[in-house]
């Protein structure tokens, strides 16, 4: 990956010139929103360990935990700006700012996380990750988030026919409204904390996340069937400030994207550990979990969403269809 950022950072080195640091390279600040507990907790610990053994200690990382160093828009504008030096960022919430960084919010874009991990590290992750630096937040490495799968309190969806006139509450995104009504459901926007009173009054028919979210907010409760069509892969990462990178060596360089690649690689294992855990939980409690054997209805489904978003962003014609020819 390191030879991949070094040709990324050609394109990004106008910008990069422009942006400053508050720190000194020698001396990071790392913003990441979640807890103790959470794997990417301990990944962004393992992360400024590595850091500080790789370099002998000529640079040294300080993890902020738990957002308290603002929300994730706050952090990713203070990344920016290089007032923070590095942050762990769901690409989510980049789109508005990076336009190739959409590619992951469009539905069934990846047929699996493996999928999504092969396509980012190649020619299409390149492409992300240079629109990325030129914003001024390089992606050194990607962490796993899950895949967010429909559940419902109806029974099991098998193929898109299942959907239709189901009532889905999805994130406040036209392309997650589309998805859905392009199956024939109807997409519903609806504030995270209202959804577990929706399913148990029937406001909404089902929702989607993945298995840990599933869990932890009880939606299991008032959901019984859970179905793996893992229609969103939406990942994280480990970014730091380009100004910031630039102003490494590059043997420093080397040594902190290896430091980022190995807590990302920890990461994975810990989310995988919690992800199946929090599968086997659901299940005891009488959850009915079944695999989409042929995701290429669904796929096929989305057709008039893809035909949209692409007459609405033609610049990301290409970059669609890297990552769809992606094995």
């Amino acid at each position: 990956m390191y030879q991949k950022i070094s040709k990324t950072l050609i394109g990004a080195a106008a910008v990069a010139a422009l942006l400053g640091s508050a720190a000194t390279a020698q001396d990071m600040r790392a913003w990441n929103i979640h807890s103790d507990g959470h794997p990417n907790t301990a990944a962004m610990d393992r992360f400024a360990e590595l850091v500080a053994e790789n370099t002998g200690g000529a640079v040294t990382v300080e993890v902020f935990h738990g957002g308290v160093l603002g929300s994730q828009p706050d952090a990713l504008e203070q990344v920016q700006l290089g007032a923070i030096d590095v942050g762990n960022f769901n690409l989510g919430p980049i789109g508005p700012i990076v336009q190739e960084a959409n590619l992951v919010s469009l539905p069934f874009i990846f047929r699996d996380v493996p999928h999504m991990f092969r396509v980012l590290d190649g020619e299409a992750g390149d492409i992300v990750a240079a629109g990325m630096a030129d914003a001024g937040i390089l992606p050194i490495a990607w962490f796993d988030a899950g895949a967010r799968s429909f559940y419902n309190n109806t029974g099991p969806i098998n193929s898109p026919d299942d959907v239709a006139g189901m009532r889905i509450r999805v994130m406040n995104n036209d392309l997650f409204t589309g998805m859905v009504d392009a199956m024939g459901g109807n997409g519903t926007p609806l504030a995270f904390s209202e959804v577990y009173t929706s399913l148990r009054t029937g406001v909404v028919d089902g929702a989607e996340n993945n298995f840990p979210s599933f869990l932890n907010v009880a939606h299991y409760e008032v959901a019984g069937y859970y179905s793996l069509s893992e229609h969103l892969i939406i990942p994280e990462c480990i970014c730091i400030n380009t100004g910031v990178f630039n102003g490494l060596s590059e043997e420093v360089q080397a040594q902190v994207v290896a430091a980022a690649e190995e807590a990302a690689l920890y990461q994975r294992e810990l989310w995988a550990v919690a992800s199946e855990a929090a599968r086997a939980e659901v299940e005891a409690a009488g959850v009915v979990v079944n695999m989409i054997e042929d995701k290429g209805p669904f796929q096929a489904a989305m057709a008039p969403v893809y035909e949209e978003y692409l007459a609405a962003n033609p610049d990301m014609a290409e970059l669609v269809a890297i990552a769809q020819a992606t094995e």
